[in-house]
């Protein structure tokens, strides 16, 4: 029998990301990642592109990256999956955001890859999970969706494709294998030593297949040399075998059959057992202990109300203006980076996280221009007052905590 490698490789850079870090990325991974690829014409791999970094690849100068991603989609090599555009944490925004986020992501891609854009498989935003964000997967024509393998709640099925409820219907969930996928990510693998372990997992007579995913930026750009060292070489050992072979996800579910309804934990890929029991599962973007988490969210929270007040009362003039572009730039300033440089687990940085309170200024900054400066009723300018006020405080102590005076 035979074991499927299905790999998952996830490509994404914050909004605003400066030409020369989008530069290096490309150059040491993006583009030598593309080549392995066009090389080993028996590997498949399901790729998703959030489409920031696809809009931003063509307006640098990088559109080759974008052309030989389109070439390997032809070729029957990758299937793109669909995620959110700007790569927010799904359970941690509203509804209309997350639906937004999707629909965006799925228009932007669509015009940067062609038809061949047209994803079966959802990626979540770093696999943040929760049962509320399935509605907008499903509705949006996924049929099933990546989470972390700690949101498996029984037993682990490599024979079989869990599936999960949602609003009546059901859609099939793929567990990365985690414990496998960070062997990768964090070099402690060769190529011929993880092509061995795939060979051992089917040989007790059944088929099974082997989820990894992992940052694309993984390969040349965190590990110089590992699309060579380990890619290359694992596609050729793969083909190779005489007992694994690549397949794409979405294979897999035509391939294997379905398992067992299961109800998913709350989490993400780097949610640990612990933090689900201590009622943390995203602990890198909104952890209770967290002060910084807890002011960034405040302030989300004030924008997002600003900005929907904002378009139902806006009529014409400036005040439009003003709540189209609040809403254009809600989006952007949801993005996940300037959570996770908060998060001190061990990472922190003050221009990212700074560079995401500029984004919700912005947002909050035309949102009550609209409000103030429209047909909006009394008391919605008087919430609106008071709203401002509360988030140039919240503001104000984000500064003050990033200069280490709070």
């Amino acid at each position: 029998m035979s074991t499927a490698w299905v790999q998952i490789l996830h490509f994404y850079q914050p909004p605003g990301q400066t030409h020369e870090i989008l530069r290096k990325v490309a150059v040491e991974s993006y583009q030598p990642v593309v080549r392995v690829l066009l090389e080993q014409p028996t590997a498949r791999v399901a790729v998703n592109m959030n489409a920031v970094l696809s809009e931003m690849l063509v307006e640098h100068g990088y559109g080759d990256v974008i052309d030989g991603l389109k070439t390997l989609q032809a070729r029957g090599q990758i299937e793109f999956l669909g995620s959110g555009r700007y790569h927010p944490i799904f359970p941690l925004i509203a509804a209309r955001d997350r639906n937004r986020a999707i629909a965006e992501n799925a228009a932007s891609n669509r015009a940067a890859f062609g038809r061949g854009y047209a994803p079966r498989g959802f990626f979540p935003p770093e696999l943040a999970y929760s049962q509320d964000i399935l509605p907008a997967i499903r509705a949006t024509g996924h049929d099933w969706v990546l989470l972390s393998g700690v949101a498996n709640p029984g037993e682990w099925q490599t024979t079989r494709v869990p599936k999960a409820r949602s609003n009546g219907s059901q859609i099939a969930v793929l567990f990365r294998d985690d414990v496998r996928s960070n062997r990768i990510s964090f070099r402690e693998v060769t190529a011929a030593t993880w092509i061995a372990d795939l060979e051992r997992v089917g040989n007790d007579g059944q088929d099974h297949y082997v989820v990894t995913g992992m940052d694309g930026e993984t390969f040349g750009h965190h590990i110089r040399g590992w699309e060579r060292e380990f890619l290359a070489a694992a596609y050729a050992g793969a083909e190779a075998s005489p007992t694994v072979r690549m397949m794409l996800p979405s294979e897999v579910l035509d391939a294997f059959p379905a398992g067992d309804f299961v109800e998913p934990f709350a989490s993400s890929w780097s949610t640990s057992r612990d933090d689900i029991a201590s009622g943390d599962p995203f602990p890198l973007w909104k952890s209770p202990g967290n002060r910084l988490h807890s002011l960034q969210w405040d302030l989300v929270e004030h924008g997002e109300t600003l900005t929907a007040m904002a378009s139902r009362h806006a009529r014409d003039g400036d005040s439009a203006k003003d709540a189209a572009l609040a809403s254009e730039l809600l989006q952007p300033a949801l993005h996940s980076c300037q959570f996770w440089w908060a998060s001190k687990r061990p990472w922190w940085d003050v221009t990212m996280i700074r560079r995401g309170l500029r984004m919700q200024e912005d947002v909050i900054l035309h949102a009550g221009r609209s409000i103030h400066g429209g047909a909006a009723p009394q008391e919605v300018r008087r919430e609106a007052t008071w709203r401002l006020a509360a988030a140039n405080e919240i503001r104000h102590e984000i500064e003050r905590t990033l200069m280490n005076l709070a």
